[in-house]
């Protein structure tokens, strides 16, 4: 083996600098990072006070009890409420036209596309077998976290032309009493079960 090399004098410093992680002039942050209290602004900054009255009225008791994928939910369909109130699109619009008779004969295809019946389905309305395909057709991107209508409109965004039918059917549900309900998709639901069976 051979022998171990002896350096002779002072070997030179290295030029990169230390860095801190303590104080707030060495803080160290991306680019285009959001400031501290942008948190705080995001939540100052509400709907208008009657777009609550058309999504639902949430009592101090029911807020605590909301989950988080629940208060997103709500404050998806609250911002996609104000945006209605505000211009309609094309796409609302001929949604709105459509007849209940379209609906049904909409669903009665796509029943006759499948191979086997849905047996567990035969208790639902037309409407939530509708919604409930929906949320789980793929191709429209993922369906937790998000409301209905939110991505509804993000799939027709995305040129990935989802069903008017669909859009008929959320516009219709949420003029009714449970618009929340609606516009959570099934498979939140279910995870909520799971996890409150859990806890």
């Amino acid at each position: 083996m051979p022998p171990k090399r002896r350096a002779r004098g002072a070997t030179p410093k290295a030029h990169q600098s230390t860095l801190a992680f303590h104080g707030t002039s060495n803080r160290v942050t991306k680019p285009g990072a959001r400031a501290q209290n942008a948190k705080k602004n995001l939540l100052s900054d509400t709907a208008p006070t009657d777009s609550k009255d058309v999504v639902a009225d949430i009592s101090p008791s029911d807020a605590a009890d909301l989950t988080t994928a629940d208060a997103a939910v709500v404050e998806q369909t609250k911002q996609e409420v104000v945006a209605q109130q505000v211009a309609s699109t094309p796409e609302e619009d001929e949604a709105r036209k459509i007849s209940k008779k379209r609906i049904d004969d909409y669903w009665r295809a796509k029943e006759r596309a499948r191979e086997a019946p849905r047996v567990h389905q035969e208790d639902l309305s037309t409407h939530e077998k509708i919604l409930r395909e929906f949320d789980m057709s793929g191709q429209y991107g993922p369906c937790t976290g998000t409301a209905r209508l939110k991505r509804w409109k993000r799939a027709q965004r995305l040129g990935l032309t989802p069903p008017i039918e669909v859009l008929a059917v959320l516009l219709k549900e949420q003029d009714g009493s449970n618009a929340i309900v609606v516009q959570r998709s099934h498979v939140d639901e279910l995870l909520n079960s799971r996890s409150e069976a859990l806890a």
